[in-house]
């Protein structure tokens, strides 16, 4: 499975920073992710590797014996000899494949233009570059497993005797032996790869300077920001890259180089990791700004979604391929996550509900980023449309969070839309002129909306329209053809003094509330009042 997933992904890179067969710090069973029939785990080409570098870097040459097919009584003692020899070839240059590249099928790789029964894990190196096969036969216990062919061993008995000869690990020798290789083999490798950081680290520091010094305007350069985001893990990266480059053959302890391979394969996957988020956050800053700048608003959020898309696929690769650069079984736990995804989501209903909701919220476009609009009850600026929820800044500048399911489902009035504005203010002139001065107030409201040039002379009207409580009631209906809010503001203000001003030039006073009270006396009772007084 991850396999798969490195191909498409990194399309052959997963053997350039893939860890090393060796596991000292793993048990062999966590190594080894299924439980196999036979003891050693040579059911397959990689726990065969394995376990033989296990027992080398043990120096337990009687169990590393059994990885070689021998047979005949003195079979151990002579695969004691040949482990001693392979070690010491290995020191001597040779090379293994990456743990990434050796097969974890029963069958081994089929597509080598090897037979079926063979299968090359590595080289000796040197002039020859003979190559180190692995073959299928039956074990003790009946299974197939996988050993050292007898091509191998032929060619590792034939090699020079100084290599046969050479004590590996640190056998017959005063070295200081830690986990399976030399003191001096461990600080030779660990050198190179600070070297080789260093080298790297330099480098891209260096190209930030000179682009610093020659591009002035650094914010509004695509190219300054996408180095600028690249440059740091790139540079990690490539180190990882020159160290297993320049370690590859390198005379030195094969255990050493193994298990440093095995961390500095982890250490790139976190480099590329580091590399893509920036690269993804640095992209996404680029396209932002110039989708800004068209003031296409909902490409923003579709750019942000896509973002954070990117990130959590790019988390969850990295996550998957360090789990099983530490040899856990992915494939069987990415299976697992298939079985327990369906109980999952059904108690993550809501949020694959509110996902739903923001891919309908970004397709449908009823909002884009940065609109004054109306949600139910909440009205306020579009500030974020995230994967969970949209948020709202209102008038009085709190932020409303309101989950995309049922943003989705609300009724949405968008202000930032409209194409221009109602002007439909009823104007009230006050009682007691003729009816020839009030037709005259209702020419003058209509020919003030005519004559201005912001405003729709098409269907632009002012008709009297009631007898009011207070006043006698002129309706005025028209369009105000600007799409900005806030210029709307001032252009009704210009027409409602205007009209004001107008009116008021032409004698017509504006009502305002008023109420006349008439007291009637009954006339019985008038009389008698008066017939009271002195």
């Amino acid at each position: 499975m991850l396999r798969c997933l490195l191909t498409l992904a990194l399309a052959g890179l997963a053997g350039l920073f893939a860890p090393p067969a060796y596991a000292q710090l793993l048990p062999e069973s966590e190594s080894e992710p299924t439980q196999a029939a036979d003891p050693l785990g040579r059911e397959t080409p990689r726990g065969a590797v394995t376990g033989l570098l296990n027992a080398l870097a043990e120096q337990d040459y009687t169990r590393a014996a059994r990885h070689f097919e021998l047979q005949g009584a003195n079979a151990d003692q002579k695969g004691a000899d040949l482990a001693r020899q392979l070690q010491a070839a290995l020191d001597a240059g040779g090379t293994l494949a990456s743990f990434g590249l050796l097969s974890n099928d029963p069958a081994g790789r089929v597509d080598d233009g090897l037979p079926v029964e063979l299968e090359q894990v590595g080289a000796f190196g040197g002039e020859e570059n003979a190559p180190i096969l692995l073959s299928r036969g039956e074990g003790s216990a009946g299974a197939p497993v996988w050993r050292i062919s007898e091509q191998t061993i032929r060619d590792l008995e034939s090699r020079a005797p100084d290599a046969e000869a050479a004590s590996p690990a640190g056998e017959e020798s005063h070295d200081y032996v830690i986990a399976g290789a030399p003191l001096r083999d461990w600080a030779l490798l660990l050198g190179i790869a600070a070297g080789s950081f260093l080298v790297f680290w330099l480098i891209s520091v260096a190209i930030l300077a000179v682009l610093r010094a020659v591009i002035t305007d650094r914010e509004g350069s695509s190219v300054f920001r996408l180095l600028h985001a690249a440059l740091p893990p790139l540079s990690l990266f490539l180190a990882v890259i020159g160290f297993q480059v320049g370690t590859g053959s390198i005379e030195a302890s094969i255990i050493a180089r193994q298990v440093l391979l095995r961390y500095i394969g982890i250490v790139a996957w976190v480099a590329l990791a580091w590399f893509a988020l920036r690269l993804v956050d640095a992209v996404a800053r680029v396209a932002t700004a110039r989708m800004e700048r068209r003031d296409r608003r909902q490409a923003v959020s579709v750019i942000l979604l896509l973002r954070r898309a990117a990130k959590v696929v790019l988390l969850a690769v990295a996550f998957v391929a360090i789990l099983d650069t530490f040899g856990f079984d992915v494939t069987a736990g990415i299976a697992a996550l298939g079985i327990g995804g369906i109980a999952l989501a059904l108690g993550a209903q809501k949020t694959v509900e509110n996902l739903v909701g923001s891919v309908t919220v970004i397709a449908d476009k009823p909002v884009q980023v940065g609109d004054f609009c109306r949600v139910g009850d909440v009205v306020g600026t579009v500030e974020d449309v995230g994967i969970r929820s949209t948020r709202i800044r209102t008038n009085e500048r709190t932020l409303v969070t309101i989950p995309n399911a049922d943003f989705s489902s609300r009724q949405i009035e968008n202000f930032a839309s409209r194409d221009r504005f109602l002007f439909n203010p009823t104007i009230g002139v006050e009682y007691g002129i003729s009816p020839a001065k009030l037709r005259e107030g209702v020419e003058i409201i209509e020919g003030v909306l005519i004559e201005h040039e912001t405003v729709d002379s098409e269907g632009a009207r002012a008709r009297f329209t009631n007898f009011g409580a207070s006043s006698l009631d002129i309706e005025v209906f028209s369009y105000i053809t600007v799409t900005d809010f806030k210029e709307s503001l001032v252009i009704r203000q210009e027409l409602l003094l205007t009209i004001f001003e107008r009116l008021e030039a032409a004698g017509l006073s504006i009502a305002f509330p008023t109420r006349k009270v008439f007291l009637v006396q009954d006339p019985e009772e008038r009389e008698a009042r008066q017939q009271d007084r002195p």
